[in-house]
């Protein structure tokens, strides 16, 4: 168990979703007779900083998604979900409209018999970009700008660990580590600029 301390169809929609990184911050959904918006809220700093899958790609921490990272999507049925370490999965099925905006209130709930492992050892990592979303062996455990940092960083149970970064848009890198019991480690990287099409299945949905 781990937990943090401190702290076109796929074609056509997979272009809506990455149309929040690009478009112009004048964009909106008032203003497009074509997409609709998506608006994610969280009344926790826990809720704000879970990640976001839509249809199966990742797209970032709720916190984010506005601005020049609003999500935009194309008209139909969208696949919501939200995840957190230690936490059950949120999920929620939208339906698009044109030039409509809909608002997703994200709130969380403990993943039933969660705890904090006996016997513990601290690993901090400090990633670029820091919106890049963090697996430890396997499972989603946040986004790299609350892993690291002068307060931030992963509690998990000693012996040997596979991270794995990844973000839309850039290669995915992989380590293997191995930490001692009360240890304290740091892994440090930065992703190098790729293709969506380098993604794998834990940010984008298979073909």
């Amino acid at each position: 168990m781990i937990f943090k301390m401190g702290k076109f169809r796929f074609a056509a929609s997979l272009l809506a979703l990455f149309s929040l990184a690009f478009s112009s911050p004048n964009m909106s959904a008032q203003s497009s007779e074509v997409m609709g918006e998506v608006r994610f809220e969280g009344n926790t700093q826990l809720d704000r900083d879970s990640g976001v899958w839509i249809d199966g790609n990742y797209v970032g921490y709720v916190k984010e998604l506005k601005g020049k990272k609003k999500v935009l999507l194309l008209p139909g049925k969208h696949q919501i979900i939200v995840r957190q370490a230690g936490y059950t999965e949120f999920s929620r099925e939208l339906v698009i409209e044109p030039g409509q905006a809909q608002e997703v209130q994200v709130a969380m709930q403990l993943l039933p018999g969660a705890k904090t492992p006996d016997v513990t050892s601290e690993l901090k990592l400090t990633i670029h970009p820091k919106r890049a979303a963090v697996f430890l062996d396997g499972n989603y455990v946040g986004h790299a700008s609350e892993l690291g940092g002068k307060f931030h960083s992963l509690e998990v149970s000693p012996g040997k660990h596979r991270i794995k970064v990844e973000l839309p848009g850039y290669r995915t890198f992989e380590t293997d580590v191995d930490v001692l019991v009360g240890q304290k480690s740091e892994m440090k990287t930065e992703l190098v600029k790729g293709s969506i099409e380098q993604a794998d299945a834990d940010i984008k949905k298979p073909q």
